[in-house]
């Protein structure tokens, strides 16, 4: 019988689970050292390619306070990061909600109740648009739905590198002969001679495996209860669809399981190198059913969200209309020097030290938080901050966190030139009971925090 485990992010404490079945599996998920050896698991972003070498850092469960019978683990607490969403094996299935989803008066988060903050992130840094979140009651359905509204971003990006191409065998019967003759196909339609002459040539199409697929996508995304709106809510989506469609003429439903046979492996590709993530996507989408209810033993499955990621792309949708720069660690992009002269930098750290904040202007330092902050700010990251306020000679410095109304602003003055440390919560509505309301009371945690950025300038 299938068992589902509902946790919440960032819960250092630990949900005990005693089930003997449900703790074998839930150990197989906990034992993953790097994720990208589950290719039916897609943790995003970092299984996209942008961003893959973030993914050992992360790990979805961490349990302890085990307890044994002879060799068998019979109960364990499992405690989560900033994951969240859905993962399964075999019969168990393990939903991660935000920790600030409604909860129960025990404290345990209320498995019916929407995750709004997550679905609010996921819509503001993606820029979609979420129609109607009752239309399924499974948390896995909803979870899986944030692949549909992914996929018009990335089929924009593919596209912006042109239509794939790759080299096709194609066979024609013509007396336009200009490949190989096929002797055997010859013989059997060309006898007796009736003017043409079958043959083969290898040429490059935008037919073929990797727009079959997206073409595959595309209609089975149509299908889905909002799909139209997914695919034709603006013209650049809609010419993009159109693109694909048009580059398709073999295109055939009953070829589905085929043409994904032909994408188990990712394909690489020296040019059209945005096509590969777009190829996972639809993979993940079109795979949906089998992994749900055609699971092979022990393989680990589900959609997983990098909360930290998505709450500092989430405050870069605000701080940017405050002129805050937003530099890209990962890829080395943006940020500043830690010295004023490269020869004096190569004589003392020998590594032209480039600093990336999360956020800065010329006078604020701003650092994403999106774990708990109730027992204050760790020492290196206090130490971070302090570091590129005086690199920057800037007077403000603080770290912006979600949190669910137990704090408030706060402020602290440092020694030295007396620059000052602020703690900026952003309130996150606990009690909306529809996700209308939910967004309007977001807004308004925005704007507290627009206005009081603004005010310590």
């Amino acid at each position: 019988m299938p068992k589902i485990v509902h946790l919440t992010d960032n819960y250092s404490e630990g949900k005990h689970i005693k089930d003997k079945d449900c703790v074998s599996d839930i150990l197989q998920i906990a034992s993953i050292g790097r994720l990208q050896n589950a290719p039916d698991l897609l943790v995003f972003p970092h299984s996209f390619s942008e961003l893959k070498d973030g993914i050992s850092d992360l790990t979805i469960l961490t349990l302890r306070d085990a307890q044994y019978e002879g060799n068998e683990c019979v109960s364990v607490k499992a405690c989560t990061g900033n994951l969240m969403g859905f993962v399964g094996v075999n019969d168990t299935s393990v939903s991660i909600h935000s920790r600030f989803t409604h909860k129960k008066h025990n404290g345990e988060v209320d498995e019916n109740a929407q995750d709004f903050f997550l679905y609010y992130l996921l819509q503001k840094v993606f820029s979609i648009n979420i129609f109607d979140l009752e239309h399924t009651n499974s948390r896995e359905d909803k979870v899986f739905d944030f692949l549909l509204f992914l996929f018009p971003m990335m089929l924009k990006k593919a596209l912006s590198q042109g239509l794939f191409k790759e080299y096709q065998t194609r066979c024609y019967d013509d007396a336009k002969v200009k490949g190989v003759i096929d002797i055997n196909r010859y013989i059997r339609h060309d006898i007796p001679f009736k003017g043409t002459v079958s043959y083969s040539t290898h040429e490059r199409s935008f037919d073929n495996s990797m727009t079959q697929l997206i073409r595959h996508t595309i209609e089975f995304v149509k299908h889905h209860p909002f799909g139209s709106s997914i695919l034709y809510k603006n013209n650049d989506i809609i010419e993009s669809v159109n693109q694909i469609v048009q580059a398709t003429p073999s295109y055939n439903h009953r070829d589905r399981m085929q043409i994904l046979n032909m994408h188990r492996r990712p394909k690489v590709h020296p040019y059209f190198t945005k096509y590969r993530d777009l190829q996972q996507l639809c993979v993940h989408i079109l795979r949906h059913e089998a992994l749900k209810y055609g699971k092979e033993k022990n393989k680990i499955h589900g959609v997983l969200f990098d909360g930290a990621w998505l709450w500092e792309e989430y405050l870069n949708t605000i701080l940017h209309e405050l002129g805050f720069h937003h530099p890209e660690n990962k890829r080395q992009i943006g940020g500043f020097k830690m010295f004023r002269h490269q020869n004096e930098d190569e004589q003392i750290s020998r590594n032209s030290r480039v600093l990336f904040p999360d956020f800065y202007n010329d006078d604020f330092i701003l650092d994403a938080k999106y774990k708990h902050l109730n027992r204050g700010i760790s020492r290196e990251d206090l130490y971070q901050v302090v570091t590129y306020m005086y690199c920057r000679k800037a007077n403000h410095g603080g770290y912006v966190y979600p949190d669910e109304g137990t704090n408030s602003y706060s402020r602290y003055q440092l020694e030295g030139y007396s620059g000052y440390i602020h703690l900026l919560p952003v309130l996150i509505p606990q009690d909306k009971l529809n996700y209308n309301a939910f967004i309007q009371a977001m807004e308004e945690s925005e704007n507290r925090l627009r206005s009081l950025i603004q005010d310590l300038k």
